[in-house]
């Protein structure tokens, strides 16, 4: 059994991530923007699914929904599947928010974050974004560049922790629109799969993976030097500094 974190529980992915996760028997951390969306997690809840609250694009509020899990207990899992399509708040929920949430949550040896095929039409390109919120810069396919590097640059500097990336497809849900063609199934096994699986594939760290394949992303994704300006970057504009160690659990803690 193991303890799972899945950021923008309220609907879509990550509410059908955490109802499979839940009737598989793990422990569940569900989490919502505002203490007004928990009504859309109560049967989650009824099920033993725990809460946090707080708007991924605010850095303060995400500095909390950190704290929040802290205190919960450790993890064994964080699944960033929070996101928003469009908007200011397109590089702090998608980008900024999983960059912070990774350095502040101690102890999770596998990490999961939410792409899109979209990432291939994204821009290599750091100049004047605005990872606050204050103004819209990046676009949806640059911000799933920007977090599928992340994960690559995670995978890269911190060998101990299992850290992937996920395609999802496209899939029927409020994002999607009620007429995507892809399965909603496979949507969300992917990242169920390398968060609970002990099976070598999910074993494995650095993967770009769509329906449990793993899969070439964008040359950028991998490219070492753009993965270094990009957690700079990060590290500048949230003022949360990289290190070259996972932060651990503390003592006596599980």
């Amino acid at each position: 059994m193991s303890r799972v974190l899945v950021t923008g529980s309220a609907d879509g992915l990550g509410k059908a991530t955490a109802q499979t996760l839940l009737r598989e028997g793990h422990q569940v951390l569900v989490h919502v923007r505002a203490p007004h969306r928990q009504e859309a997690v109560k049967e989650l809840v009824a099920q033993g699914a725990a809460v946090v609250t707080g708007d991924l694009a605010d850095l303060e509020q995400t500095r909390g929904v950190a704290k929040q899990v802290s205190a919960w207990g450790p993890v064994d899992a964080v699944i960033h599947n929070a996101g928003v399509y469009s908007g200011a708040a397109v590089l702090p929920v998608n980008v900024a928010a999983p960059y912070a949430l990774t350095l502040l949550i101690p102890g999770p040896k596998r990490l999961i974050y939410l792409s899109s095929g979209m990432h291939r039409g994204g821009q290599p390109r750091l100049d004047g974004m605005d990872w606050s919120g204050g103004r819209e810069t990046g676009t949806y396919s640059d911000s799933k560049l920007f977090v599928s590097t992340l994960a690559a640059a995670v995978a890269r500097r911190w060998p101990a922790v299992l850290s992937n990336s996920v395609d999802p497809g496209w899939v029927p849900t409020k994002m999607g629109g009620p007429n995507a063609p892809d399965d909603l199934r496979l949507g969300h096994l992917t990242q169920e799969w390398l968060a609970t699986s002990d099976a070598s594939e999910a074993c494995t760290s650095g993967g770009y993976w769509h329906h449990q394949r793993r899969m070439e992303p964008h040359p950028s994704v991998n490219d070492v030097n753009f993965q270094d300006k990009l957690l700079d970057e990060l590290a500048r504009a949230t003022g949360i500094g990289w290190r070259d160690e996972p932060q651990l659990d503390e003592p006596n803690a599980r």
